[in-house]
């Protein structure tokens, strides 16, 4: 039981289909992470190891932590960047292979560093699912001067066909800093005719809005309500996240 619980919204216990949180793993200890799984991993839903650490670190580590989170009830899952590096070296069932010998149940599709034909990211999408991995499949690109050349009309054309091919949830691309990119400009405000337009014109609950920053998390969650799916969470804020979603912050108190 935890304490003062009868002051608490209630949230949906997990497996949710809403509300979901991503955090991004960047190279965490195993017994770091072990730590903050003990104490806040029922908050989490998706764990994200962030684009090619997986290969700076042993396998043996890798397998034992993506147990440990699957044993938190947790979806781990590779970073885009790294099925791009496959992409590139023609690598891609070697990819495959790896990814199910070290226990990842899902894999990220992206071409946010590379470029990859729609056409074949979506067959891409389609090959992962073919080999039993749940697909979450990212939308953007990294570099802000290319994505600003994506139209809101294409991104929405490329997440329905993404989500069409199979992929659980799509991404819509903000980096770890969340600025100068995609839904947010280069203070990091959200430009909220554009996710309103992407509203109206795509399922809220298929997205995965990558929100690393507090006042980005405070804005989604004010707008959309506490069941919102936000993601690229730092390991140090799924505390901080939970109590925004509930309302135990002063930045949501009262206002949900």
């Amino acid at each position: 039981m935890k304490s003062f619980e009868f002051l608490s919204k209630k949230r949906e216990e997990k497996p949710r289909e809403c509300g979901i949180t991503m955090v991004l793993d960047k190279g965490l200890g195993l017994e770091t992470a072990q730590s903050l799984m003990d104490i806040s991993g029922e908050y989490v839903d998706y764990l994200k190891f962030g684009w090619g650490t997986s290969i700076v670190h042993e396998q043996d580590i890798i397998k034992s932590k993506v147990e440990m989170y699957k044993a938190h009830d947790i979806t781990p899952y590779t970073g885009g960047t790294l099925f791009e590096l496959a992409y590139m070296q023609d690598k891609l069932e070697d990819f495959f292979a790896e990814a199910h010998n070290l226990g990842f149940p899902a894999i990220e599709i992206s071409d946010g560093s590379t470029s990859i034909s729609h056409d074949e990211k979506v067959e891409c999408i389609e090959k992962a699912k073919a080999e039993g991995f749940e697909v979450l499949s990212e939308v953007g690109k990294k570099d802000p001067n290319l994505d600003k050349e994506l139209t809101l009309d294409e991104r929405i054309g490329y997440m329905q066909d993404e989500l069409d091919a199979g992929s659980s949830l799509v991404i819509v691309e903000a980096r770890e800093g969340g600025k100068n990119i995609g839904i947010f400009d280069k203070s990091g405000q959200a430009k909220e005719d554009e996710i309103d337009y992407i509203l109206d014109n795509f399922d809220g609950n298929k997205i995965l809005w990558e929100a690393p920053n507090k006042d980005q998390q405070v804005f989604f969650i004010l707008k959309l309500g506490n069941t919102v799916n936000l993601g690229n969470i730092s390991s140090d804020d799924i505390t901080s996240l939970e109590t925004l979603r509930r309302g135990l912050r002063g930045d949501t108190l009262g206002k949900l």
